[in-house]
């Protein structure tokens, strides 16, 4: 086992002693510089989806429409290109993935069905007390926001709001690809699946720092909140008031775990199309209002939902994202051919 300095990176420990690592196999460089350009490698990929929303100069705050189609052109080139990353990297490496690089991305038609369906499944679950929460506040019985929802006006409504767009769409669909889709792959052989679970949201908090500027800027919330919001990597802080704030050590749990809840569904369907539609509902939720569930009038029933979704999402965790249901794993693959044939995360 090879130690990259004192960062805690290390290059996965060759299984038995007969077989080498692929990239040592095929005269690559040493595993020290592996995991030095894997680290490298993406933390360009966060610089650069960062530095791409600061290409357009403006006086107008990030909520304006004409910010936010400026910022998709740029966000959707920077994310474009985001694979040429990859394929760089391998080439420096010498690890070849024993897969195409869209497979190795999440893009593939194996196992698609459940790989969209089962992960949404349980992030609704996950979601339980919310969704009655959500349900008994609405003024409108289920069937009348089924008519809303499957009406053609509305979906129309959506498609022509910029902050939808960017919230549901644009922003989903990029980050899950920049910072899973692109950067799992090259993390992996140098720290193994587990520790790679919680190594991308950190590089996925660098891409939220611009959010200090922008809102220091427009003084929206106290600097406080605007730093920790952006340490965390989510805009969940600023949907609180300073009478109900979640503790600095919840909020960075919570945001810690989703990111890592991600990480740890691409890797265990191989698909990228799990996490984006999880994050699209995720960011249509936002943080759950416990708070308004301790003082709601049905908070008992309410607060036995928040229980039972937890409850049965640890229980049906492994099962639904089961590596059997989705075929063959991308990543455990690369594994494979990097000489780590037992990764936990692959069975």
């Amino acid at each position: 086992m090879a130690a990259l300095g004192g960062d805690g990176l290390r290059l996965l420990s060759v299984s038995r002693p007969e077989r080498q690592p692929e990239s040592a196999a095929l005269g690559g460089p040493g595993p020290g510089l592996c995991c030095w350009v894997s680290v490298f490698s993406c933390l360009s990929l966060a610089c650069s989806y960062v530095g791409s929303l600061y290409v357009w100069k403006s006086e107008l705050p990030r909520d304006h429409p004409a910010v936010i189609k400026r910022r998709f052109t740029s966000v959707l080139v920077v994310s474009s290109l985001s694979p040429l990353c990859v394929l760089l990297w391998r080439e420096l490496t010498g690890i070849q993935p024993g897969t195409s690089l869209l497979t190795l991305m999440g893009f593939r038609l194996e196992g698609i069905f459940p790989a969209a369906l089962l992960p949404l499944l349980l992030t609704m679950i996950l979601f339980l007390g919310p969704l009655m929460q959500l349900s008994m506040d609405c003024p409108c019985d289920l069937t009348d926001g089924l008519k809303v929802v499957l009406a053609p006006r509305s979906w129309a409504r959506c498609l022509t709001d910029m902050r939808w767009l960017r919230n549901q769409v644009i922003a989903p669909l990029t980050e899950e690809l920049v910072f899973r889709a692109c950067m799992l792959p090259m993390l992996a052989p140098c720290t193994g699946l587990g520790p790679a679970v919680f190594t991308c949201p950190l590089f996925f908090g660098v891409a939220h720092f611009h959010h200090i500027f922008e809102q220091l800027r427009f003084r929206q919330s106290s600097v406080g909140s605007i730093f920790l919001s952006a340490v965390l990597g989510q805009k969940s802080v600023q949907l609180w008031s300073l009478e109900a704030s979640p503790s600095p050590a919840f909020q960075f749990s919570y945001t810690a775990v989703f990111g890592a809840y991600t990480a740890f569904l691409f890797i265990r369907t191989g698909h990228l199309i799990g996490p984006v539609l999880c994050h699209s509902f995720c960011n249509y939720m936002g943080f759950p209002a416990v708070c308004a569930a301790l003082e709601h009038p049905q908070r008992r029933p309410l607060l036995a939902g928040y229980a039972l979704g937890v409850g049965l999402f640890l229980l049906l965790l492994q099962p639904l994202t089961d590596p059997k249901l989705y075929g063959s794993l991308p990543l455990c693959v690369l594994l494979e051919r990097a000489g780590d044939s037992e990764a936990p995360l692959c069975s």
